[in-house]
């Protein structure tokens, strides 16, 4: 099972605006971070593996990252 892992930055002010618009597009199992300072940004982590589709230009500081990862098991 892949998990994927999705990182953005904000513009300056837009954070929540960006939350929004990757709440209205992830499962509800992924899990979907924030941070506002000193850098603004936003993480998922969604076990789905689904991609995300990119944001607006407007809400983003950077073009996204994003990487699938696989459990190791113990």
């Amino acid at each position: 099972m892949s998990v994927l892992m999705w990182e953005v930055g904000a513009v300056p002010g837009r954070v929540g605006e960006l939350v929004s618009w990757v709440l209205d597009r992830t499962d509800a199992v992924a899990q979907v971070y924030r941070s506002d300072e000193p850098d603004p940004r936003v993480v998922v982590i969604d076990p789905t593996g689904r991609p995300l589709p990119s944001p607006p230009p407007g809400l983003i500081a950077r073009p996204p990252h994003s990487w699938l990862f696989e459990a190791v098991s113990r």
